[in-house]
Parts: C-alpha cells; sequence; structure tokens
C-alpha cells in the first residue's frame, strides 16, 4: 500500500544522522524506481495547513525534476543546491506522517484499473502534467490558502494512480490541476481587479 511506502521511506529519513536532511538522501534512499514516490512524498507537506520554510521551492523542483526524467525515460538531473538544501527533520518528519495518515485513507479505494491510462505514451503525458503541477507548486504564493495544497492533491493523485496503475486516480489528478488553474486564474482576476481599483 503507498502509506507503507511513505511511511517506510519517512522512517529511513528520521534514522538519517543530525538534525537534517536533504533531497539527495531522499532520493537515495527510494532508489530510481522510487521516483514517482518521491514525487508523492513531496507533497504531504502541503496536505497540511503547516508552513516550513524553503519546502516549497526544494519540493516543488524536485517534482518538477524528477516527472520530467520520468517523462524522458532517464536518470534525473538536480542542481546541487536543490539536492543538498538541509532541511529541518525535527519539522519534516512530524509534518510528513501526518501527510502519510491522510494519504493512508484513501488506500482502499485504490486498485489497478483502465491500464491504457497509465502506460505508453498516456504515462509520459501524466509525468508531463506532474510537471506543470510541480511548476504551479513552485508559485511564491504559499501565504494564499491553499494555494500550494490544490496542485499538491492533483500531483498526488498523478503519482499514486500511476504507482498502482490506477487510471482512476489519474482523472481525479487531472481534475485536481484544472481546479488548480481555475484557482490560480480567479486570485489572478481578483488581483487584478484590485489593482485597477486602486490604481486605476
Amino acid at each position: 500500500m503507498l502509506s507503507a511506502l511513505l511511511a517506510s521511506l519517512i522512517d529511513e529519513i528520521e534514522r538519517t544522522p543530525g538534525d537534517s536532511v536533504t533531497l539527495r538522501t531522499m532520493i537515495e534512499r527510494s532508489g530510481r524506481e522510487g521516483m514517482l514516490l518521491v514525487c508523492a512524498l513531496a507533497t504531504l507537506p502541503f496536505l497540511i495547513p503547516v508552513s516550513i520554510p524553503g519546502v516549497s521551492t526544494v519540493f516543488g523542483a524536485a517534482i518538477v525534476l524528477l516527472a520530467g526524467a520520468l517523462f524522458m525515460n532517464r536518470l534525473p538531473w538536480l542542481p546541487r543546491r536543490v539536492l543538498d538544501r538541509p532541511l529541518d527533520t525535527a519539522r519534516l518528519v512530524p509534518v510528513l506522517r501526518k501527510g502519510a495518515r491522510l494519504v493512508g485513507r484513501i488506500d482502499h479505494w485504490v486498485r489497478p484499473r483502465w491500464p491504457a491510462m497509465t502506460a505508453g505514451a498516456l504515462r509520459r503525458l501524466n509525468c508531463a502534467a506532474i510537471v506543470f503541477g510541480g511548476l504551479l507548486l513552485m508559485a511564491p504564493l504559499g501565504p494564499i490558502p491553499f494555494s500550494n495544497t490544490a496542485p499538491a492533491v492533483g500531483i498526488l493523485l498523478l503519482a499514486v494512480g500511476l504507482l498502482q496503475r490506477d487510471g482512476l486516480f489519474v482523472l481525479l489528478g487531472y481534475l485536481g490541476l484544472v481546479l488548480s488553474v481555475a484557482y490560480f486564474g480567479v486570485l489572478g482576476y481578483l488581483a487584478w481587479t484590485g489593482g485597477t481599483y486602486l490604481f486605476g
């Protein structure tokens, strides 16, 4: 089950010596086959209302580059400043565990179905959609409610769908990204109309 895989990876992170962990360590713990798992893990801090400085940039970039590597069917390349940026383990691990418990609630809904949605050219399209979601996650809108949560949910559902060969969850992931774009569009419209009212 996905929640068990995530819990195992979080345990590995917690056992890492020192007070911080890096993205390099997370990837090394999961291995090449775990790139989608790391993408799923990187969404967990945004499922609950807790802010950890620097996480949005690091995890958003990781999702973009890992999913991009999956799209191109090659090993990922990540810049050293992203790979080796320290993240406070004492703050990160509890947030990841809470997120993993939320993911655990959907475990019994996930099963292999609609396999065509997770194979061949559609698999590459799904990876491209995760890249797009990662870019939305990196948008500098952290203080705005749900601006990180909305794309994170879309990414998580897509990653779950690909990991478990569940085409329904892939479609739900696309729906999450569409709703994210709509939400960002509303925010942009409100910012534009507010600026026009104040300065026009």
